[in-house]
């Protein structure tokens, strides 16, 4: 179920408003300054994929590290937690604005793109966008805490990337024909922040209180 969720925030982080509608400069990088087949395009963009689950999944392993160290106070782990997650919902909602969550829109040029430095943009988009995505990864990297574990929490990261990560994989190749599909998301970003802040606020409470816990323990 952890998974499930945090799969789903890796999607809502790739239509998130901050992070769409750049897609067409990544899908350019990835094509190259050239006209390439697919199989580049997608090797790059596999690459750049790679570079960014690399670092998430090393974040991961603190979150779940820090974790380990702190599961004899597991209720006041998972009531911080809770809190933060529903603090980042809030900030979805539209209920304060913090620049700290406002990636950067700077243009990275590049030449000549190859499969690892494809994985240098990776590496790059992690960290200059962690701002924009904060809001979900921060959520990931929270529950990837409460696991207790390093293998664990770096596992819960992985599953994130992956559903941030596959659309990339997916729209490098038929950008053109998803046109109208995001055009479409565009144009109802209300609705998508009303969904997205009300799940992040849901699965918030859900932690501070232990019923994501216990809810998972039934599931399993």
């Amino acid at each position: 179920m952890q998974y499930l969720i945090v799969f789903l925030e890796g999607i809502i982080t790739f239509i998130s408003p901050c992070l769409l509608p750049m897609l067409p400069i990544y899908v350019s990088y990835f094509a190259g300054s050239e006209a390439q087949d697919t199989q580049k395009t997608l090797l790059h963009a596999f690459g750049f994929v790679l570079g960014f689950t690399l670092v998430f999944m090393a974040l991961g392993a603190l979150a779940g590290t820090l974790g380990s160290f702190l599961t004899a106070y597991q209720n006041v782990v998972n009531l911080v937690c809770g809190l933060i997650v529903i603090f980042f919902g809030l900030h979805f909602l539209g209920v304060f604005q913090l620049n700290l969550f406002r990636g950067s829109r700077k243009a990275i040029r590049t030449r000549n793109l190859g499969f690892f430095s494809a994985m240098v943009l990776g590496f790059i988009f992690s960290l200059g966008w962690t701002p924009c995505v904060g809001a979900f990864l921060g959520s990931a990297l929270m529950l990837a805490s409460q696991q207790g574990h390093v293998l664990s929490g770096m596992l819960m990261l992985l599953i994130y990337s992956l559903g941030l990560g596959l659309p990339f994989l997916i729209s490098a190749v038929l950008i053109d024909r998803l046109k109208s599909a995001f055009d479409w998301i565009k144009s109802h970003y209300a609705i998508i922040q009303l969904f997205s802040g009300s799940f992040l606020i849901l699965v918030g409470v859900l932690m501070a209180t232990g019923l994501l816990g216990r809810l998972l323990t039934l599931l399993s």
